[in-house]
């Protein structure tokens, strides 16, 4: 629990209380430091929204009850105006969150001029150039809450598995998805990459610490302009030695399950904020379904979708594959051709991967991809010189191979997608503070 008493020179003071606890301090005075998020008067009584960014609270102001400066100022407060009050916390079921503060006293911070959103629709267009404003919504604040419980349920689940985190270069000088996404920059009298992945470097440190996660940014030169894409996403990687195929899938069931019954049990008040129906959330249990893609394919066939093998996935048919499930389902052995260098062909078919995509229910696609290693020295050098790829600038990887191998799998958790499907979200530009985009930089 949170101190809000302190002593000093032997005065006792009240201290800050997050809003989120005003529940455990009913009957005590409290001081709340935060923003006005807005307000509605009745001539003798005021009443003010509070937000801290733990959530809102209501402050009740009666004439008479305070000074009528102390009465007039909270009358002149505009919206966003930073703000230390004091008051005694009551319940009241009718205001947010359970419980009011009927307030003692006000000092304000700083007068907020005349600020830009208001309550009310604005355009898309509008909200992105103003989006350093717009996250102090109550929406938007909730998705960041949700957001930073993925990601500490995530931490949680692979810390326990005997996951080491390390960190994997920013700056890279070579490619690991593909060089037609390179993002390129001078590195003093040579070139570098802003890294598409850490996992080359994950395939490294597995050597060393057995189970390894990089979490991170990762950056795609992709033109794509969709609800599902962001030119700077993070990722988690997991990577593991003396993993399979089927393991690593397991793996994968245990996070997802993890990740949501988390958001679930410590997050519903903002799951409850944004609307977002939990009743597919509460389905998610393993294990998951898996297709392979020829089965993909024939489900896709009998939608009435012309497909052909070798073909990639595209939205709408990840949508309508997921569709037909409650919950994620695995996609595997994807065509050999599809897919990069390093993906181990089935032993039995070595004309489709040990790979396989998870896709999240509800038509949010692909959340995970990942799968077994090629671990055979010979068969990781013919596939780069397939694809091309310079056998100097990989040859450190290579010698992963040489000294040690070992059957090794993992995979890509892409954080901004998970976000999108565990809150609901239409676009994926709400589940990050600053979204980076095809056209946008800005702020």
């Amino acid at each position: 629990m949170e101190k809000d008493e302190r002593e000093v020179a032997g005065v006792r003071c009240v201290e800050q209380t997050r809003i989120r606890r005003l529940n455990e301090r009913v009957g005590e005075e409290v001081e709340i430091r935060g923003w006005l998020y807005n307000k509605r008067s009745s001539g003798k009584i005021h009443f003010l929204i509070l937000r801290d960014g733990s959530g809102l609270a209501q402050a009740v102001v009666a004439r008479g009850r305070v000074d009528e400066e102390t009465f007039d100022l909270c009358g002149r407060l505009s919206q966003e105006s930073s703000v230390i009050v004091r008051g005694v916390v009551r319940e009241e079921p009718r205001a947010p969150g359970g419980h009011e503060l009927e307030l003692k006293d006000l000092r304000v911070v700083q007068m907020a001029e005349d600020y830009p959103i208001k309550l009310k629709e604005h355009g898309v267009d509008f909200l992105m150039d103003n989006r350093h404003l717009w996250i102090r919504a109550p929406r938007q604040g909730a998705i960041l809450r949700i957001r930073a419980e993925i990601i500490r349920a995530i931490r949680e689940y692979l810390d326990a598995g005997d996951f080491v985190h390390v960190d994997t270069p920013l700056l890279t000088p070579a490619a690991c998805e593909g060089t037609t996404t390179l993002f390129e920059t001078n590195y003093f009298e040579d070139k570098a990459y802003l890294a598409q992945s850490g996992q080359l470097y994950n395939e490294a440190t597995i050597a060393a610490l057995g189970r390894v996660y990089c979490f991170g940014p990762a950056f795609r030169a992709e033109k794509s302009k969709t609800r599902r894409h962001l030119i700077e996403f993070w990722m988690v990687e997991p990577e593991a030695a003396f993993c399979d195929f089927e393991e690593n899938m397991a793996i994968q069931e245990g996070l997802i399950t993890h990740v949501v019954r988390s958001v679930l049990g410590n997050r519903k008040a903002d799951l409850d904020l944004i609307e977002r129906d939990t009743g597919p959330l509460e389905k998610v249990e393993p294990p998951f379904p898996r297709i392979t893609y020829d089965e993909a394919l024939d489900r896709l066939r009998n939608s009435g979708r012309d497909i052909r093998w070798g073909d990639d996935l595209g939205a709408p048919d990840e949508t309508e594959i997921s569709g037909q499930f409650d919950r994620p389902v695995f996609v595997t052995h994807f065509p050999a051709v599809m897919k990069a260098f390093y993906m181990k062909p089935d032993p039995g078919r070595p004309e489709v991967v040990l790979g396989a995509d998870l896709l999240a229910p509800e038509g949010y696609g692909e959340i995970i991809g990942g799968g077994e290693r090629i671990d055979d020295l010979a068969t990781i050098e013919r596939r780069m010189k397939e694809h091309g790829l310079p056998e100097e600038t990989y040859r450190w990887y290579t010698d992963l191979r040489r000294y040690g191998s070992a059957p090794h799998s993992g995979f890509g958790l892409g954080i901004e997608r998970t976000v999108a499907w565990v809150c609901g979200l239409e676009h994926v530009r709400e589940s990050i503070a600053f979204p980076r985009m095809l056209y946008r930089v800005y702020p």
